[in-house]
């Protein structure tokens, strides 16, 4: 790599700006965005390089604990990128944007999630919680708003009343989820990445994403485990 290549520009850091007061953007909009910046601030630009041009950015953010990472979403796989800081988990970030009571609806809603089979939790179930809180119990309505407020803010996504994390979520706080749920936080057997939404195999135990099962199987006219190489159902 030349010199220039690693240069940070401007081009980079509108390009981060950008990305920062967004949360999270899907890939195709980072693509259109990284070429636009480079336009506007006259930098080379090849449709292909968006991740050098990325990991131009991330090596400038390392001495902030800071770092733009990839990941893909669980429902359709599409690519995604969010600014990730290192240096605290995103929990304890999200405390200056929440009340405490907030803060431990989340968390329980993200036991909901995570202890579920498929990776969503119902509303009612949530709002369940609402009245048990340590912290401060909190009305139904209040938690109705909370939830809506997650979604906005793409912490959870909502579908037909159920709620899942939100791809942000999902890459801002892998670690978090690995490291402090150790016991049922899985990764996907062939992504390797944690595997929230997933299916899971009968006879071993593993899970893969859905768009990852999907991708897999394309090619083969009977399922099996890529694990134990048993029936998938």
């Amino acid at each position: 790599k030349t010199a220039m290549a690693a240069q940070m520009t401007d081009a980079h850091r509108r390009f981060l700006q950008v990305l920062m007061s967004h949360g999270i953007m899907e890939g195709s909009v980072a693509r259109k965005l990284h070429r636009r910046c480079c336009e506007i601030h006259k930098v080379y630009y090849a449709h292909d390089k968006l991740d050098d041009f990325i990991s131009t950015i991330n090596r400038h953010l390392q001495p902030l604990f800071m770092q733009v990472r990839k990941g893909l979403s669980e429902s359709d796989g599409r690519a995604h990128y969010a600014l990730v800081n290192l240096a605290e988990t995103e929990i304890t970030k999200m405390a200056s944007d929440y009340a405490e009571n907030e803060l431990e609806l989340f968390r329980k809603t993200m036991d909901l999630i995570i202890f579920s089979e498929n990776g969503f939790a119902s509303s009612t179930d949530i709002l369940n919680l609402a009245d048990q809180l340590q912290t401060k119990k909190m009305k139904k309505k209040e938690a109705e708003q909370l939830l809506k407020v997650f979604v906005d803010d793409k912490w959870l996504s909502e579908r037909n009343g159920e709620y899942t994390l939100h791809t942000r979520c999902i890459i801002e706080m892998e670690q978090y989820i690995l490291s402090n749920y150790q016991d049922v936080a899985r990764k996907c057997n062939i992504c390797h990445s944690l595997a929230i939404q997933s299916q899971m195999c009968e006879s071993c135990g593993i899970r893969m994403h859905l768009p990852c099962v999907k991708k897999y199987f394309r090619s083969q006219t009977e399922p099996r485990c890529p694990q134990c190489n048993d029936f998938w159902p």
